[in-house]
């Protein structure tokens, strides 16, 4: 791996943090390339360099936020890491999700919206766990269930649920019932 140049981290590190400020500041589906090279006072070409679209940039953002709970979910306690049953570790996922959306929703909008969401490796392991849960409760087909499971996870859903003054405790409470659905 080659060592990035001091003037490409610079240039990174103002494109995130004006991306960062654009994305909690107005919806972050209407940001475009145009307004983050201008916040960050980089040329268009700079930009698109290392990013070749919004979503990738907001995916940046996200992507750290996502490896702490990824690693909380492989190597942390129970109930949300290794060692409880499968409904308790599934209700645990969804309070987990819950937070990191009602923290982050702005960047998930601006990266998970739509058909990307199932493109990014994020997404990915989201589904693994939630199939391996499954699997691990019996259920015989745990790939038509996955999608089901994680769907009410969806950034435009968690969103429009929060406008209609749905709150996180609610949502959570709500998705512990549905991981109910292990309990067979």
């Amino acid at each position: 791996m080659t060592k990035e140049r001091a003037d490409a981290a610079r240039n990174r590190e103002k494109v995130l943090a004006a991306a960062a400020e654009l994305f909690a500041a107005k919806d972050p589906r209407t940001v475009t390339m145009e307004d983050i090279a201008r916040a960050a006072g980089v040329g268009r070409g700079t930009l698109y360099r290392r990013y070749p679209d919004v979503a990738s940039i907001a995916t940046a953002l996200l992507d750290e936020h996502e490896k702490a709970l990824q690693h909380e979910l492989l190597q942390g306690p129970p109930p949300l890491g290794p060692g409880a049953p499968p409904r308790e570790r599934l209700a645990a996922f969804y309070a987990a999700m819950v937070e990191l959306l009602d923290r982050h929703v702005h960047l998930a909008l601006g990266a998970e919206t739509g058909a990307r969401r199932y493109a990014t490796g994020a997404y990915g392991f989201w589904r693994a766990h939630v199939m391996a849960l499954l699997r691990a409760a019996g259920v015989a087909d745990a790939d038509a269930l996955a999608e089901t499971l994680l769907a009410p996870l969806a950034p435009d859903v968690f969103a429009y649920q929060r406008e209609r003054g749905v709150t996180p405790a609610r949502l959570t409470a709500a998705l512990a019932e549905l991981a109910r659905v292990l309990d067979r």
